[in-house]
């Protein structure tokens, strides 16, 4: 293990974020450079807090089955280069993982059961920030080429990750990415101050000098039929995420300022970026309301405030969380717990168990207030808890409900579950031959490490299926479900 009394001689010290009045005036990552001198001492000692458990339920929590224990005790004894190692023998995308995971790992950390758990979370971005820096991260093109055609749709985490395990197992990969850049939500739905594009463009020079092809612009379905690219690779992997964004058929709908969250957030990221956004969204001097009170919704938030919004005010159907972990959620599961993300430090007003009755427009058509009420424990309104808030902007952060999948079906007679996901066997394979399911396509909207985790699992298969066999590691049946919820 690392320090054998590091978990008593030390207490949990997270990464400091910048000042609130500094962060909010620009779109820089709230964290400071997570690999710098000032903050390897403290990354060090947390990291030997590790107690190296006889079973690390630290793996289980994370679907990735990161090596958790090894790479902290490496960090402890200053061996960077085989703690990247370690890092990415189980994870592509550290980097990503490190700024962008709820962390679940920490919640299944066994020194949470009675103390603060290991930064689990910080000490992984750090390890791979200062292997970057160190230049420890390089191209692995494969030595020989196998023959294989593979193409995948889609360049979010699931696709990313498939597509890197496949070309450096010698297949030729072509990635299809319908927007302008690859990355897909990382790029234009996660806002700058989570993550700054240009971690996520450097790993992607890695992968076009490992081999990958990019092909940006396609909107396969469309500019190249389903049918056509099945018939020019060997195979296909579909990681086209859940982006059906769901709705609210209330009353006043159809008034103007009210948009989905996926309309206002890839906007402000391409202008952030430096880019012109015609007719953009903006929140800029509005009463902005948020529904939702999920990550989007904070995203939301976060950038609503650095627009320099009148106010906002964030929805939430669900009553306030607690500070400690509930009863019926016992260690090591992933609690629900009052979370206070770094947009809602920045400002904003949270309201809980408030249902939307309707919209209230004004005679020309546009949205000025929402009329809600609160609900009880079952979701009932509470009578005479109605009130209204005002609002010029209606941003809907409440979660997607599958992929886009009538082309799908259409053009390749794929299957659908009884959730509208596309649906696939223990091997990732689709009702269609050849054609392979990973990510939130299959699984329905979830987290960056388990997009990542079915994209190599899902390569795995690919490169069974056209091999016969395989090496690529593969940490997850389609129908694992971990201990955190």
């Amino acid at each position: 293990m690392a320090d054998p009394r590091g978990f008593l001689k030390a207490g949990r010290q997270g990464a400091d974020r910048r000042p609130v009045h500094e962060r909010v005036k620009d779109w820089n990552e709230v964290y400071p450079d997570s690999a710098g001198r000032a903050v390897l001492p403290i990354i060090t000692t947390q990291a030997g807090r590790c107690m190296d458990c006889g079973i690390p339920f630290c793996h289980q929590g994370c679907p990735l089955g990161n090596l958790i224990p090894e790479w902290n005790d490496l960090v402890w004894r200053d061996d960077w280069e085989e703690a990247v190692e370690r890092l990415h023998a189980t994870n592509n995308f550290p980097e990503f993982t490190g700024r962008l995971c709820p962390a679940p790992c920490e919640t299944a950390c066994v020194l949470g059961i009675n103390q603060d758990p290991v930064t689990i979370k910080n000490v992984e971005v750090a390890i791979a920030d200062r292997a970057w820096d160190d230049g420890l991260v390089r191209p692995q093109p494969p030595e020989w080429l196998s023959g294989g055609r593979v193409a995948v749709i889609g360049s979010g985490p699931a696709g990313l990750a498939a597509a890197q395990q496949l070309t450096r197992a010698g297949h030729t990969v072509v990635v299809y990415e319908r927007a302008d850049k690859p990355g897909g939500l990382m790029r234009y739905g996660i806002p700058e101050f989570k993550m700054e594009k240009r971690f996520l463009d450097r790993r992607l020079r890695q992968m076009e000098r490992e081999g990958t092809v990019f092909r940006n612009g396609v909107e396969v379905g469309t500019d190249i039929s389903w049918t056509q690219l099945r018939e020019r690779f060997d195979a296909v992997v579909l990681a086209i995420g859940s982006t059906v964004a769901r709705d609210l058929p209330v009353p006043g709908r159809e008034l103007d300022g009210i948009h989905q969250a996926m309309e206002f957030l890839p906007q402000a990221n391409r202008v952030a970026l430096g880019e012109e956004v015609e007719g953009q969204i903006t929140a800029t001097g509005k009463h902005v309301v948020i529904i939702g009170g999920g990550d989007t919704g904070a995203d939301c938030l976060g950038t609503s405030l650095r627009q320099e919004a009148a106010s906002v005010t964030q929805l939430e159907i669900m009553s306030q969380p607690g500070q400690d972990r509930p009863g019926n959620q016992p260690w090591p599961t992933y609690p629900m717990l009052f979370r206070v993300s770094s947009a809602h430090e920045e400002g904003g007003d949270r309201v809980y168990s408030a249902s939307t009755k309707q919209f209230l427009g004004t005679e020309d058509g546009k949205v000025r207030a929402l009329q809600i009420v609160e609900v009880d424990a079952k979701f009932q309104e509470i009578e005479g808890s109605e009130k209204e808030i005002p609002a010029d902007l209606v941003l809907f952060a409440m979660g997607f409900t599958g992929p886009e999948s009538d082309v799908l079906v259409d053009q390749l007679g794929l299957d659908l579950d009884d959730r509208t996901n596309v649906r696939r066997d223990s091997t990732y394979a689709s009702s269609a031959k050849g054609v392979y399911v990973a990510g939130d396509a299959g699984r329905g909207q979830s987290l960056i490490v388990w997009a990542i985790a079915e994209g190599r699992a899902a390569a795995a298969a690919v490169d069974t299926y056209l091999r016969g066999s395989t090496t690529l590691p593969s940490p997850i049946p389609p129908t694992a479900r971990p201990l955190v919820v």
